[in-house]
């Protein structure tokens, strides 16, 4: 997704959409769920980003012909999805995009909570319909994987979202190839079950872990691929080559810890290596390594990655 900016001026939106054009747009896997070939993300809605340039990242991601926003309720604890919620209907109407969210991951007494059994995350899907003030979501995620809930059991919980009218696709994020190949197979063998539709995972120049197994395990079973932090997490945009930027989510307390793998000797090179292209010229890498017979294609960036250098 295009992931909010660190606190860029609304003129910089404008040159962003500006800059991409009008995107393009694609089937995801092999459903008939259209999406823009950008997606504009959410993570730091409600927290770093007011409601003010959440507003400006809206109208410049929808006036770019941009139309997939994704959010999940652990971003911000609901946070997000609060303030996107507060902005449909009347910044964009809600069917001019294709609204995503996640559910399995959320804050406990400061304490991050991983919990993908069925009776959680449907309470957390109306949880999320009350905060984004919608009855439906177009595609639900679960966010990761954990091994104390029962495959079958998490899986259902996908179904009676869809059977219920509750969601329209479903799908997961940061599967293991593994694990992506038995949820998509258990929902393909049992009739009556609904096929997963994508997989959001990382992947980027600097993190490309996912080409060995789950590209493939995509591939073969049918399912979109969103590539979230395109960018590396916006090291990739070469703004980090000199230091940290006092505005930047590395300087940030609570993203810092997102930021600073990516900040050693092996990623400088890469960065060193790069030229003031790679942001025109990305976009055109990821679709090719991506690109795989039945597989859809969005990428999942940072707002600010998207910013050419």
């Amino acid at each position: 997704m295009l992931r909010a900016s660190d606190g860029r001026a609304a003129g910089t939106h404008r040159r962003v959409a500006d800059y991409f054009d009008r995107m393009q747009h694609r089937r995801v896997g092999t459903t008939g769920l259209s999406v823009s070939r950008l997606g504009l993300g959410t993570m730091t809605w409600g927290r770093d980003t007011d409601e003010h340039e959440a507003r400006d990242q809206l109208v410049a991601f929808t006036e770019a012909g941009g139309t997939l926003v994704d959010t999940a309720a652990g971003y911000g604890n609901g946070a997000s999805e609060e303030l996107l919620g507060s902005l449909l209907g009347d910044v964009v109407g809600r069917d001019d995009v294709v609204l995503a969210t996640k559910a399995g991951i959320s804050a406990r007494n400061g304490t991050r909570v991983y919990d993908t059994s069925r009776g959680h995350l449907l309470g957390t899907l109306d949880a999320s319909l009350r905060r984004l003030a919608v009855d439906h979501v177009d595609l639900w995620q679960v966010h990761i994987w954990t091994d104390d809930a029962p495959l079958e059991e998490t899986l259902a919980a996908l179904d009676h979202a869809v059977t219920s009218g509750r969601a329209s696709y479903v799908g997961i994020s940061n599967y293991s190839g593994w694990q992506t190949a038995q949820a998509a197979t258990w929902q393909r063998a049992v009739p009556g079950r609904t096929p997963l539709a994508s997989t959001q995972v990382e992947y980027s120049l600097l993190n490309r872990a996912v080409e060995q197994e789950v590209l493939p395990a995509a591939a073969a079973l049918g399912l979109g691929v969103l590539p979230w932090s395109p960018l590396g997490r916006g090291v990739l945009t070469g703004k980090y080559r000199t230091g940290t930027p006092s505005d930047s989510r590395a300087a940030s307390t609570h993203f810092a810890n997102f930021v600073n793998p990516y900040l050693d000797d092996r990623c400088a090179g890469i960065v060193s290596a790069s030229t003031a292209r790679l942001s025109r010229e990305y976009s055109t890498w990821l679709d090719a390594s991506v690109a795989r017979p039945a597989t859809a294609r969005c990428h999942v960036a940072a707002w600010a990655d998207c910013q050419p250098l």
